[in-house]
This record gives C-alpha cells, sequence and structure tokens, in this order.
C-alpha cells in the first residue's frame, strides 16, 4: 500500500464525516476539511475523493511527507492537518534549528533518530493540544487520535 494511501485512511477515519458543531473552531467540516481553511468550497457536497486531493496536495505534498520514513510522514501528516505546525514541532523534537522548511536536514534527522527523538515529537502535539482552550471539550479524543496514531506509525503498510 502507498504510504500517502495508508495515512490518509487513517486520518480521515478520524476526522469523520460531515459535522457543524458550534463548539469547534473550524466550523462547518467534512472529512476533516473545514469551512474555516476552505471558505471557497461546498463543505457539505465534498466527496472522499475531493478530500482526497486536498490532503494530498495541501498537507502530504506540502509537508514532503513522502520524503520522511513511515512513522515520521504518518504523524507530521496527521499533525499537519489536526494542529498544524507540524514540521516545526518535528524539528524542535528533533533538536534542529525551527523554521518550519521541511528539508534535507530535518529528512536526515529524522531517518537517524531514535526513537526518543519521535516520543518527543507526540509529547509535543500532546502539550499542544493540552494548552489548546477546546481541551476540556475535545482532548479526550484528541488523545485518543494521538495514540491511535502513534500504534499505526509502529507498523508501516505493506
Amino acid at each position: 500500500m502507498d504510504l500517502f494511501d495508508a495515512a490518509f485512511a487513517l486520518v480521515v477515519g478520524e476526522e469523520g464525516g460531515y459535522v457543524f458543531d458550534p463548539r469547534d473552531r473550524g466550523g462547518e467540516t467534512k472529512f476533516g476539511i473545514s469551512r474555516r481553511a476552505y471558505p471557497w468550497i461546498d463543505i457539505a457536497s465534498l466527496s472522499l475523493q475531493g478530500a482526497r486531493d486536498i490532503y494530498q496536495r495541501d498537507y502530504w505534498q506540502k509537508h514532503h511527507c513522502g520524503e520522511m520514513p513511515w512513522p515520521w510522514a504518518l504523524a507530521v501528516f496527521d499533525c499537519a492537518v489536526n494542529q498544524g505546525g507540524a514540521v516545526e514541532l518535528a524539528q524542535a523534537a528533533l533538536g534542529l534549528g525551527v523554521d518550519g522548511a521541511a528539508g534535507r536536514e530535518t529528512f536526515m534527522a529524522m531517518a537517524r533518530a531514535q526513537d526518543d527523538a519521535f516520543h518527543a515529537y507526540l509529547a509535543l502535539r500532546a502539550e499542544r493540544y493540552a494548552r489548546a482552550p477546546e481541551f476540556a471539550e475535545f482532548g479526550r479524543g484528541w488523545m485518543k487520535r494521538l495514540f491511535r496514531v502513534a500504534q499505526a506509525a509502529e507498523h508501516p503498510p505493506r
């Protein structure tokens, strides 16, 4: 299975279908694509293929996830979709200068990284979730998502 396809299946499964929850800053969403981020899209009519195209172009390719080892590719992709600042957090966890540009130095550090650096990345994500104003409402779901991503990261797709 292609890495993007595996990552997309997991992330879109976490995001779910159509939701319009007034407590969610994203507002109207479908497959995790929000009206706030994509005001020109008819969210209610968005197809799964349309969401896949957006995920591939605006999250997977934009963050160069295809150039990362599987655990990092999955976690960075999920973070980009759900939290933002994905590359910056990865660079911080890897002890690199934080510039937000996923490039050669970042990819090499990911390839050499031990589990501690990857776990530090997940911890930074958890800390960011915990500081979000909506944590009381959505935190348990976010943490469960993070644990599922961590578990899936241990098993590269075949």
